[in-house]
């Protein structure tokens, strides 16, 4: 009987096969474990293990740890079958598999078990931040910010409606007294009131004309969008 655990998380696979190793041996008390690494292929004899029997129990229980890389494993991938149809417990720990040796594996095991490492979640970039940065005429840390998000999946288009929607904030706010007629929020209203000190009125609607031409423009062939927003950045 075979048993296969591989995959790139090789702590989660290791503890995997010490806990089937565990519930194994207290199944069958007096089976023998054998734990074999490529450092053991000139002192093991496969054909051995395949045939023996132990004194009180049938079955041994054989680890084969990170071994097909070697001699041994050469000779393991070669006796699938016969170790299949064997009287024992073979458990085959590794770590990636190439093709190739996973479906030979995979013919003959009892049970095959993968485990994959998570990706990391993709951190998701502050919305705030990248509106705050253009209030505050901050080209540097908008650029920096528009980078970050877009490594993280954000499209061009999201993050052109952001700024748009910035900019928009802060000329309803040049034109009103309250947040009522301005149609925003309390804290936006705040946010886009502190943010005039750094933009004319000219400038403002400057701004917003050349994004409101920008995704025409890209449908045009002029540019590409995400280039054109960076560049629009880049010229705050």
């Amino acid at each position: 009987m075979i048993y296969l655990i591989y995959g790139a998380d090789e702590y989660k696979g290791r503890e995997k096969a010490r806990a089937l190793v565990h519930a194994l041996q207290k199944r069958k008390p007096n089976a023998l474990f054998f734990r074999i690494t490529d450092e053991d292929e000139k002192n093991i004899s496969l054909d051995e293990l395949i045939q023996s029997q132990g004194l009180f129990e049938r079955k041994y229980i054989v680890l084969l740890d990170h071994i097909l890389k070697s001699e041994l494993g050469e000779i393991v991938l070669n006796e699938l079958k016969s170790i299949a149809a064997s009287e024992h417990v073979f458990i085959i720990l590794e770590g990636k598999l190439i093709k190739k040796d996973l479906s030979k594996i995979e013919k003959h095991a009892e049970k095959v078990q993968e485990y994959r490492k998570k990706e990391a979640a993709k951190e998701e970039f502050n919305r705030f931040a990248l509106t705050d940065a253009l209030g505050a005429r901050n080209r540097e840390r908008l650029w920096c910010l528009y980078q970050h998000a877009r490594d993280r999946g954000a499209a061009a288009e999201e993050l052109h409606g952001l700024l748009f929607w910035q900019v928009k904030a802060m000329l309803l706010a040049l034109h009103s007294n309250t947040t009522e007629e301005a149609g925003l929020k309390p804290f936006p209203y705040k946010k886009a009131k502190e943010a005039l000190r750094n933009y004319s009125e000219a400038e403002l609607k400057n701004r917003a004309a050349q994004l409101v031409a920008l995704p025409h423009e890209s449908r045009r062939g002029a540019f590409d969008f995400a280039i054109g927003l960076e560049q629009w950045i880049l010229k705050i």
